[in-house]
């Protein structure tokens, strides 16, 4: 299966206003992208699409197809895609530990309720796991205790227990993160993207949803770049990320600094 998703001519509505306008979208496996656009232009309604959360109008001439199937049952797809969404954990999760948040992407639940067996392989993974996000020192650590970067990283840390899509080695195969610098200090970034590489290097792929132009990893080879709703731009980022390119986004005059690997504009 080449592509993991392919979305043609799809239109979405949000009530009575129509969010995205005839978007068609393909991303392959294993590809890093990102998903750049201002506040509002439906970046997060398209993630939204990808995960089916919210389905297209009916068009003769659309078509959703996620990993090569055109219907899921939602639990099922949410086992085999990672998804961080832009909000910090809720209340009732505040009061665990680090480990048990992990444990509980396993159930898609905000706590350990008492009717949910933890088995000995969920434990084992959840071990893997905060090797992985290097959350070991977070462990016994209360999420309400931990930091707005710290306890960004657990909900990648439990997102990725939520899916069983895994390679040989146990990385998960995609991540889908909205605006997964929110809310964070510029060392708590700083991390966050450090991680995310290595997620990236070890074979997970990427699709980053975000306004802000650091967040984009270098492992990132492709942007698809959005305004009211449409795709305005799709190609690489030596391509798209210029100042002028750029410009016409955000309507703004740009300017533009890459250093290391990271592009940074204002």
């Amino acid at each position: 299966m080449d592509s993991i998703v392919e979305l043609d001519h799809v239109h979405v509505a949000r009530g009575e206003r129509l969010v995205l306008h005839d978007l068609s979208l393909q991303i392959a496996r294993g590809e890093h992208l990102a998903i750049l656009g201002p506040n509002g232009c439906g970046k997060s309604t398209l993630l939204k699409a990808i995960t089916c959360e919210l389905y297209p109008l009916v068009r003769p001439e659309t078509k959703v197809r996620i990993m090569g199937r055109e219907r899921w049952d939602l639990t099922q797809l949410k086992r085999r895609m990672g998804v961080v969404s832009a909000e910090l954990p809720g209340k009732q999760t505040l009061s665990i530990t680090g480990f048990d948040a992990i444990l509980t992407g396993f159930f898609s639940s905000s706590i350990l309720w008492p009717n949910l067996t933890v088995t000995h392989p969920m434990r084992e993974r959840a071990e893997e796991i905060l090797v992985q996000i290097n959350g070991q020192s977070l462990r016994g650590i209360p999420v309400g205790e931990m930091s707005a970067g710290q306890q960004r990283r657990i909900m990648i840390g439990r997102a990725m227990a939520g899916t069983s899509s895994q390679d040989e080695e146990g990385n998960v195969q995609m991540l889908l993160l909205d605006e997964p610098s929110n809310a964070l200090d510029l060392a708590a970034q700083q991390d966050l993207r450090e991680m995310l590489r290595s997620l990236a290097q070890r074979g997970t792929a990427i699709l980053l949803i975000t306004h802000h132009i650091a967040d984009i990893l270098p492992e990132i080879g492709r942007i698809v770049m959005m305004n009211a709703g449409r795709i305005v731009a799709d190609g690489s980022k030596e391509e798209l990320l210029t100042a002028p390119q750029l410009g016409r986004l955000f309507g703004r005059e740009i300017a533009l600094v890459e250093r290391d690997g990271y592009w940074n504009a204002w």
